[in-house]
């Protein structure tokens, strides 16, 4: 059984995103649209994940907490949790560490947070895609501490990559890798350049959504079941370990939809 899966999505709260793609909207746009695992991953922050995991159980999506972290060098990489309390505390490891500059909302967007009725109930202070003090290089480790793990985020892409910050994927502890398209294509998505070296890591797409319109976009195929991913039933926490071994399954560039 194949479930579609998508790792990469946005809220309100990230200020390059709509204030109409709320936990809510994201949840119900997801499913409307077929997506059965999904997490939620503003900049810098898992502020809107109670909501989004309220949502997710009363639609029966399959979710997972996270942040898409800008490290030191101005690479997003896509950071996820089984446990919304885990996603809460590093969120806010990684919130405390990201370079202090005022938000100002009227030239660089909203940063709000909101309940599951969508009410907002605060704003964050600093520019939440602000490069966070740590690199690449700690940021799996980091994580593990809290029982995350990470996918470096469209690699592919001409900005915030590790292709376009540093010229290559590297290695370190990654579940899988996120590409814009299979296979991926390098000096900054060139359609006359060989594909991009990813290591031999398992390849995801994402819909990286911004805006209600972009939810389910490029959604991928994970190769598992609700049951191997739940093994407490429909409400409980996702088995991080079965989840990265189903991500390890996909290991052919045919893998994609």
């Amino acid at each position: 059984m194949a479930l579609l899966a998508d790792l990469h999505n946005h809220s309100c709260l990230s200020p390059c995103g709509s204030l109409d793609l709320s936990p809510r909207v994201l949840a119900e746009a997801a499913a409307a649209r077929g997506v059965q695992v999904l997490a939620l991953t503003d900049h810098n922050t898992s502020r809107n994940c109670p909501a989004f995991a309220f949502h997710c159980r009363r639609l029966g999506i399959i979710p997972l907490y996270g942040l898409e972290v800008t490290t030191q060098e101005e690479i997003h990489m896509v950071t996820l949790f089984a446990s919304l309390k885990a996603a809460l505390e590093f969120g806010d490891y990684i919130y405390s560490i990201i370079t202090p500059f005022p938000n100002d909302p009227e030239k660089t967007g909203d940063q709000v947070y909101v309940d599951a009725d969508d009410n907002i109930e605060g704003e964050l202070e600093y520019f939440l895609p602000s490069a966070a003090d740590i690199g690449v290089d700690a940021l799996g480790a980091r994580a593990a501490g809290y029982a995350g793990f990470v996918i470096p985020a469209h690699v592919d892409r001409p900005a915030f990559s590790m292709s376009s910050q540093l010229g290559v994927v590297v290695p370190g502890p990654w579940a899988a890798v996120e590409c814009v398209r299979i296979p991926p294509l390098s000096e900054m998505g060139n359609p006359a350049s060989p594909p991009l070296d990813t290591l031999g890591f398992p390849l995801v797409t994402a819909s990286d959504a911004h805006y209600p319109e972009h939810v389910g976009r490029r959604p991928f195929k994970l190769d598992s079941t609700p049951e191997e991913l739940l093994p407490g039933g429909p409400g409980g926490d996702v088995d991080q370990e079965a989840f990265i071994r189903a991500l390890s399954r996909r290991r052919g560039l045919a893998d994609d939809l």
